[in-house]
């Protein structure tokens, strides 16, 4: 059955825009009306059906087995190993001392972790320091995150790394991964993956942090759904804790529980 021709029409391009912020919380401006054509396009050819209405009217008759799919297609998985290099040079100095000051591993939260490599990076920066540490890797979409578990890349994404960081960190793919580089045996306790939306009124018990990385994702959220997730975070981070955004994002910034201790990094000074 073919899928309709055409762009994706006004309705059915609100709906799409309505259903993925009532079950992400994305926000998508009226130029994303082409994105979001080519992607859900992909969805009706995988289900076989005729028009972008009768797909969307499938998501939502459909909870436990479409719905995951729509939210996977329409996430941005935008990632790279050290994208951002100056959030894993202020890891690395905290990691540092962590290791000279305290017992207990370094614990992490890599909130939006796509794919993976933003987590494996952090867990390699920790590696370095020679700092015992705990990754928790989290995204709202799981094919994504089956990605960043299996820890498989083309070699082209890592091609960038030193030499000696992709000797310390990789494995080169042989057989059916040739061409390929997989995180090696010793980082891969280091870091577990999870879904969890952080939209979600609830999360389950996630414990302390003393590092948080929420980078590129709050850009697609409301002002105040910005400000109830950094309420959220500051619950979950120790005193003196960093927190680590996007490049383009300020959302911490005057909140008098946060204070900039570098370029789009800031400071939990503790509970007001």
């Amino acid at each position: 059955m073919a899928v309709e021709e055409g762009l994706l029409g006004e309705a059915e391009f609100e709906l799409a825009c309505r259903l993925i912020a009532e079950y992400a919380g994305i926000k998508l401006s009226p130029h994303k009306r082409y994105m979001v054509h080519n992607r859900l396009s992909r969805r009706l050819r995988a289900r076989g059906l005729a028009s972008f209405a009768e797909y969307l009217q499938r998501v939502q008759d459909d909870p436990a087995g479409e719905r995951e799919d729509f939210v996977n297609a329409l996430t941005t998985n935008l990632t790279a190993f050290f994208r951002e290099p100056h959030h894993f040079e202020l890891l690395r100095e905290r990691a540092l001392r962590h290791r000279e000051q305290r017992r207990e591993p370094m614990r992490v939260w890599c909130s939006a972790s796509s794919t993976g490599e933003e987590a494996w990076s952090i867990a390699m920066t920790l590696r370095e320091a020679g700092c015992p540490g705990e990754v928790l890797a989290t995204d709202i979409d799981t094919d994504a995150l089956d990605t960043g578990v299996a820890g498989v890349y083309p070699h082209e994404r890592a091609a960038h790394l030193s030499p000696e960081r992709l000797r310390a960190h990789f494995l080169r793919g042989v057989g059916p991964n040739a061409g390929r580089v997989n995180v090696r045996p010793e980082l891969r306790p280091m870091v577990s993956f999870a879904q969890l939306n952080l939209l979600a009124p609830a999360w389950p018990a996630l414990g302390t942090f003393d590092a948080i990385f929420c980078r590129n994702v709050v850009i697609y959220f409301d002002r105040e759904a910005q400000k109830r997730l950094l309420g959220r975070f500051a619950g979950l981070l120790r005193p003196g804790a960093l927190l680590a955004v996007g490049h383009a994002e300020s959302f911490p910034a005057g909140h008098p529980r946060f204070r900039a201790c570098g370029r789009t990094a800031y400071e939990f000074t503790g509970p007001g």
